[in-house]
């Protein structure tokens, strides 16, 4: 843990907010990264996701997008689809995909469904008793190394979130794990369901 607490660190200390020039020239070349290794044929075109339990990317921040890179770049998140597509890119090239997709305007997937009132009643009642606005925000649009979930595909929430409880996924430390610990399938389904159908506010490019 001592070795990514490290990578974690480096990352806050190499972010910081971005001047125009600079943040246009990253999302220049991280466009041009985006196609050289095919991003968008799992996240989509333009960061927006169509392929089921895999997630939209578009209007995520920044330091989030680079911190998962590295780690599947150092072999520290198992998601074998990650591996070739981060291998051998460099920590500025990283940072570049992060400012791309940063740059791109959120939206939820086309194949969202429609509202379910009571599930998305329940799922709130239980995003508010689990205080999940603390570290994401009340919008749900995330801050610097915590993510943008409004909007995000409802069956990649569910999954995150039971990989969480079930210990199969860690994030940089096990917040995650111990928040969603003791609920049920059922309860998840319904926070999934409330994220995914929150609007939010589009995270700024920094």
């Amino acid at each position: 843990m001592t070795g990514l607490r490290a990578i974690i660190l480096g990352l806050a200390l190499m972010a910081p907010v971005l001047p125009a020039s600079a943040r246009d020239a990253a999302v220049e070349r991280g466009a041009k990264l985006v196609e050289e290794r095919g991003c968008g044929a799992c996240h989509g075109e333009r960061g927006i996701s169509e392929m089921p339990s895999t997630p939209s990317l578009a209007g995520q921040q920044r330091e989030f997008i680079t911190l998962q890179l590295v780690l599947f770049r150092e072999g520290l998140r198992d998601v074998p689809a990650m591996q070739a597509p981060v291998e051998g890119l460099t920590d500025e090239q990283l940072e570049d995909l992060g400012a791309y997709f940063a740059s791109l305007p959120h939206a939820p997937p086309p194949d969202r469904g429609q509202r379910d009132k009571a599930a998305f009643d329940s799922g709130a009642a239980l995003a508010e008793r689990l205080r999940c606005g603390v570290c994401h925000l009340p919008s749900l649009a995330g801050q610097n190394q915590v993510p943008h979930i409004a909007g995000q595909r409802e069956d990649y929430l569910a999954g995150t979130l039971k990989a969480y409880r079930d210990s199969t996924r860690h994030g940089t430390d096990t917040q995650m794990n111990a928040v969603v610990q003791g609920l049920s399938d059922a309860q998840i389904d319904q926070i999934a369901h409330y994220v995914s159908q929150h609007e939010g506010s589009p995270s700024q490019p920094r």
